[in-house]
C-alpha cells in the first residue's frame, strides 16, 4: 500500500496538474483535499488542452476514482459546468468514477458578494483575491454557520440555515458595503436544483478513502495553491484561506498522518506569483518577460499575468521543512533553455543579517534582498529528452544544485507541457 501527497512548494502554479496526471497512471484513486475554484490545473494530453478547477485532473483516466473531499470549498455552479464540459469532451462522469464529500462547504452567492465588496474597498491593503468567495466560505465554516453539500438535499434544513445566515450577511452587504441585499427564496430554489444534479455523486469520501486503503489501493492526494499561500505558514495575509500543506491532507480528506507514505514537493524551475505580496526574486526585465511568454505564465482561472523571478530556495527549503518532502518534482525545466546565466536565491540579506528562513514580518521581508548563486545556462531544447543522462551538463548541474540546497532527491522532471514530456527518475508509489 502506498499513499502519496502532492504539494506545491512555492505560491502555487508549479504545474501540479501535469504531475497529478503522471502519477494517476500509477495509482487507483485521486483525492482533492482543500481549496476551491480560485486555482486551476492546465493539462495537455495528445496536444489537447484541459483546464480543471475542482475535479482532479486524474479524471482523464477512465479506470480511476476521483474524489472532492470535505476540505474543499465547493462552488456547485463551477462543478456542474466542469462536469458538463468534460461530457462534451467525451468524458462522462459517473458515481463509479467521481465522488463529492457530503461534508464539503458550499460557496454561496453572498460569499462572492462579500469577497468582491471587501476587496474593492481595501485600497492599498488589497490581497489580490480572485473574488470567488473562497475566503468568506471558509470563514462561515469556522464560525459554524456554513452550508454543506448535504444541506443541498434538504429543503427545510437549507431554508432554516439561510434565514439565520442572511440576517448578518445582508446587514454587512447593505449597510457596510452599500451592496444590494440577497433574497432567500431564489437561493433555496437554485441550490436545491444543484443538489439534485449532484446527488448521485454525494458520498462520505473519508469512508471511501478508508475502504480503498484497507483493500490496498494506491491513493494520490492533491491540494490547490502552494505552501506559501497556506493560511498558517504562508506570507500572511497574502495567502489563501486553507492549508495546502501536507498536513492539510489529513484534515481535508479525513485520514490519519500515519497513512501518508510519501510527500512529493512540486518545484517550478523558476518562481512565479499571482496577486499581491512580497516577491524577493521578482524580475521585471527581459528575463522575467522570457519566463512569462515562454512559460505561458497566465492564470488558468483568472487569466492574470503571473509575476516571475529566479528560483527562491529560501521558499523551497521552508516548504521542505513544513511538508516533510520525500522527493521533488521539478517542472518547466525547458523554459530555462536559452538563458545565458541562471540564478538561484540561497539566502536573504536584510541589513547586516543573512537569513536562511523567510521572516514572518512582511515589512522586514520587503527590506530583504536576494543572495544568489549563479550557474551557466544551456541553449539546447529539452522537450524530446527522456532520461536525465541525456540532458545538457549545465542542466544537470542546475538540478543537482536544487537537490543539494534542499537536501531532497528529485523523482520527476518535466521538460515540456505534454504528458509524455517527462522524465521519471523514481516512482513515489514504490
Amino acid at each position: 500500500m502506498s499513499n502519496v501527497v502532492l504539494v506545491g512548494s512555492q505560491w502555487g502554479d508549479e504545474g501540479k496538474g501535469k504531475i497529478v496526471d503522471l502519477l494517476t497512471a500509477r495509482c487507483d484513486m485521486v483525492v482533492r483535499y482543500q481549496g476551491g475554484n480560485n486555482a486551476g490545473h492546465t493539462l495537455v494530453v495528445d496536444n489537447k488542452q484541459y483546464i480543471f478547477h475542482l475535479i482532479p485532473s486524474g479524471i482523464l483516466y477512465d479506470n480511476k476514482k476521483c474524489l472532492i473531499s470535505n476540505g474543499v470549498a465547493l462552488d456547485p455552479i463551477i462543478l456542474i459546468e466542469e462536469i458538463e464540459k468534460l461530457a462534451g469532451q467525451g468524458i462522462k462522469l459517473t458515481p463509479k468514477r467521481f465522488g463529492l464529500s457530503d461534508k464539503a462547504h458550499v460557496i454561496m452567492p453572498y460569499h462572492k458578494a462579500l469577497d468582491l465588496a471587501r476587496e474593492s474597498q481595501s485600497g492599498d491593503f488589497r490581497i489580490g483575491t480572485t473574488g470567488r468567495g473562497i475566503g468568506p466560505c471558509y470563514e462561515d465554516k469556522s464560525a459554524r454557520v456554513g452550508i454543506r453539500v448535504i444541506d443541498l438535499l434538504d429543503a427545510d434544513r437549507l431554508t432554516d440555515k439561510l434565514y439565520i445566515v442572511l440576517k448578518e450577511k445582508n446587514i454587512l452587504l447593505n449597510y457596510l458595503y452599500g451592496s444590494d441585499i440577497i433574497e432567500i427564496d431564489p437561493i433555496v430554489e437554485t441550490y436545491l436544483s444543484y443538489g439534485k444534479k449532484l446527488a448521485p455523486f454525494i458520498t462520505d469520501t473519508s469512508a471511501e478513502i478508508a475502504s480503498a486503503m484497507s483493500s490496498g489501493k494506491k491513493i494520490l492526494f492533491e491540494g490547490a495553491q502552494g505552501t506559501h499561500l497556506d493560511i498558517d505558514h504562508g506570507t500572511y495575509p497574502f495567502v489563501t484561506s486553507s492549508n495546502p500543506t501536507s498536513g492539510g491532507a489529513c484534515t481535508g480528506a479525513g485520514i490519519g498522518p500515519t497513512k501518508i507514505d510519501h510527500v512529493v514537493g512540486i518545484v517550478k524551475s523558476y518562481t512565479t506569483r499571482v496577486g499581491a505580496g512580497p516577491f524577493i526574486t521578482e524580475l521585471t526585465d527581459e528575463t522575467g518577460q522570457h519566463f512569462q511568454k515562454k512559460g505561458s505564465e497566465f492564470g488558468a482561472t483568472t487569466g492574470r499575468i503571473r509575476r516571475c523571478g529566479w528560483l527562491d530556495m529560501v521558499l523551497v527549503n521552508d516548504a521542505v521543512r513544513l511538508n516533510g518532502f520525500s522527493s521533488l518534482a521539478i517542472t518547466k525545466l525547458d523554459i530555462l533553455s536559452g538563458i545565458k546565466t541562471i540564478k538561484i536565491c540561497t539566502a536573504y540579506k536584510c541589513g547586516a543579517e543573512i537569513l536562511k528562513i523567510r521572516p514572518a514580518c512582511l515589512n522586514k521581508l520587503a527590506e530583504c534582498e536576494p543572495v544568489y548563486e549563479e550557474f551557466p545556462g544551456w541553449n539546447e531544447s529539452l522537450s524530446s529528452i527522456r532520461s536525465k543522462d541525456k540532458l545538457p551538463a549545465n542542466a544537470v548541474n542546475y538540478l543537482n544544485a536544487i537537490s543539494r540546497i534542499s537536501g531532497v532527491p528529485i523523482s520527476i522532471l518535466s521538460v515540456g507541457p505534454d504528458r509524455n514530456e517527462t522524465i521519471l527518475l523514481s516512482d513515489p508509489f514504490i
